[in-house]
């Protein structure tokens, strides 16, 4: 139906005769000469209708916005002062000779441009009309670069593309499963896949030592602006491979995909240990384009009598940690400063300290704050000298429990960042590796920090002696402060797998749960280890969008809704019956 896309005609096509097809953009009257701009994916061009060209001139009259055409013309070189350097396609337009009219369009909800202000509740509701926005075109373009160079640099590497089941068995992973009723087996239930895990191990079990999969996944799970109850990841696994094999690929991998798909080299990926990114960041998906980091200082107050400082100071599981705002004693109001205490409340805070310097030479008489009564000066002077203040800065103190230390001042250390406008352009990107095997939940219980099936970096014996101070073979990519992705070395003995699952208390469900990853790391498993990227997270990254939502074409919403299709919804009564089920005070 045509022969060129809009946003494709240049120059060089002047004089040609060009069929184009797609909406109306906008429609314009000047002085009898139409003027409209049609809209495909590729972009815009601009079709002229003259009033000689009778037949043609009476249908673009009809015409609205939305409206589908197909227009038929030859390509000329606008006029100088017609030119729009703004479009690609600004130095031609098309004089149409004949145009038809494929569909017709009501008035539209919102308007359809880059800048649209429509509401996300609209969006997602006429999500077919949202789609057709130049950005959200965008986005869907670099998301399909995005897989199409992933699979392009795996295949070179040798990784088989193999799929794995989408109706699998539940097994705890971390997050609740969506369940799905059997009609053929009733009261039984397949689980949808949170991730190929147990089935890629499988696969290098059974001898294809290196798999990749673009999987979709499901968790049923609280959601956020990175979270969807289904969303797509880039699933890799190796068989005789190290930590530095998986690292290695996947920089390789995503150097690549960032260079092809939007023209950017990424540096190389520092490395830290978890350990390190919770000391320095507060977080263990530090945001490295944000110069700020966290200072110890508790061993400089252990034997102060504030207790404030010294019980956690003097506590295994407490911490003490100083934040520099350069320039912020200058920068922030009183008001300021307060709403920074209440915002790092909602992380955990049960207060903030804060010493503003007016003027360092002067020492003590050059500080100001509340807490300077309540501790010595060589303490006060040390803490100053350590954390490099300067005139004018703001040093901010929190303390207590460890995790929630980092967690408000890890929120508080980006805060300031972003605010003070410190955070670098650009794209960086880290390892975080050496990973605890386990962190603590409620009640004292711990849970797997990745999965169950990670690798530990000891023996047997010393894991099971020391379960909680095991370290993991485990490593995240993080790039801008969002984890992309993480992966492991896996168990591949069935003794350590079976110690792993005795920790967690889920030692005697084992055979029922996990029978058959059991039985075949009894036949020969290989060591082997793998990774996976969410790949909706690096569309988002890589677009710059604010929301996983607009790099997915039908999203849920935080409520794990659909606004187009209404789902989840009621089934026919007939439906349930064939599957043997009941809702539960329905008649």
């Amino acid at each position: 139906m045509r022969s060129h896309y809009c946003g494709e005609i240049r120059s060089e096509h002047i004089d040609s005769d060009v069929w184009v097809c797609g909406w109306v953009q906008s429609r314009r009257d000047h002085g009898g000469v139409i003027f409209l701009d049609v809209r495909d994916r590729e972009g815009i061009v601009q079709v002229v209708f003259d009033p000689d060209n009778q037949s043609a001139f009476e249908i673009a009259e009809e015409l609205r916005g939305e409206f589908v055409i197909r227009a038929a013309g030859t390509v000329r070189h606008r006029g100088s002062d017609q030119v729009n350097p703004n479009l690609p396609t600004g130095e031609v337009e098309v004089l149409a000779a004949t145009v038809e009219i494929l569909n017709r369009s009501r008035a539209i909800p919102f308007k359809l441009d880059e800048y649209s202000t429509a509401g996300e509740d609209i969006r997602l509701r006429y999500r077919y009309l949202d789609l057709r926005r130049p950005e959200m075109q965008e986005h869907f373009r670099i998301r399909s670069m995005i897989a199409g160079e992933t699979r392009s640099f795996l295949a070179q590497e040798g990784f088989m593309e193999i799929e794995t089941p989408t109706l699998t068995k539940s097994t705890p992973e971390g997050a609740r499963d969506y369940l799905v009723p059997s009609r053929t087996q009733p009261g039984q239930f397949y689980a949808l896949p949170q991730s190929p895990q147990l089935f890629k191990q499988m696969l290098m079990m059974s001898g294809f030592d290196r798999y990749y999969q673009i999987a979709r996944c499901y968790r049923d799970e609280d959601l956020r602006r990175d979270r969807q109850p289904e969303f797509s990841q880039i699933d890799i696994e190796a068989s005789f491979v190290n930590e530095a094999d998986i690292m290695k690929i996947t920089e390789e991998m995503l150097g690549q995909v960032f260079e092809s798909a939007i023209n950017v080299r990424l540096d190389q990926f520092p490395v830290l240990t978890h350990s390190e990114a919770l000391s320095r960041y507060g977080s263990d998906k530090p945001d490295l384009r944000n110069p700020l980091k966290l200072i110890e200082i508790g061993d400089l107050v252990r034997d102060v009598e504030f207790r404030v400082f010294a019980v956690p100071a003097s506590d295994e599981n407490g911490r003490v940690a100083a934040l520099r705002a350069p320039l912020g004693a200058k920068r922030l109001s009183r008001k300021q400063i307060d709403d920074l205490v209440d915002f790092v409340a909602d992380f955990g805070a049960k207060g903030l300290a804060y010493i503003k310097a007016n003027n360092v030479e002067e020492g003590m008489d050059g500080l100001q704050s509340s807490i300077l009564k309540f501790l010595d000066e060589a303490t006060i002077l040390a803490i100053i000298e350590r954390c490099e203040i300067e005139d004018d800065d703001l040093l901010f103190i929190g303390a207590g429990e460890s995790q929630v230390v980092n967690n408000f001042m890890g929120a508080l250390r980006l805060k300031i960042g972003q605010e003070f406008g410190l955070l670098q352009e650009g794209y960086q990107a880290c390892w975080v590796v050496n990973w605890p095997m386990f962190e603590r939940a409620e009640r004292d219980e711990f849970v797997p920090a990745h999965h169950p099936f990670t690798q530990p970096n000891c023996s047997r014996e010393e894991f099971i002696n020391a379960p909680l101070s095991a370290k993991a073979h485990a490593y995240d990519v993080v790039i801008n402060g969002i984890e992309l992705g993480g992966g492991s070395l896996r168990i591949h003995d069935a003794q350590m797998q079976r110690a792993v699952f005795d920790a967690l208390g889920i030692g005697q469900e084992a055979s029922v749960k996990f029978g058959f990853l059991l039985d075949a790391l009894e036949y020969g498993c290989p060591p082997h280890g793998g990774i996976a990227l969410g790949l909706d997270r690096l569309a988002m990254i890589m677009t710059g969008s604010e929301s996983i939502r607009d790099v997915i074409a039908f999203p849920k919403t935080q409520t794990a809704s659909c606004l187009l299709s209404m789902a989840p919804s009621e089934v026919d009564v007939a439906q349930l019956r064939d599957l043997r089920l009941r809702i539960q005070g329905a008649k």
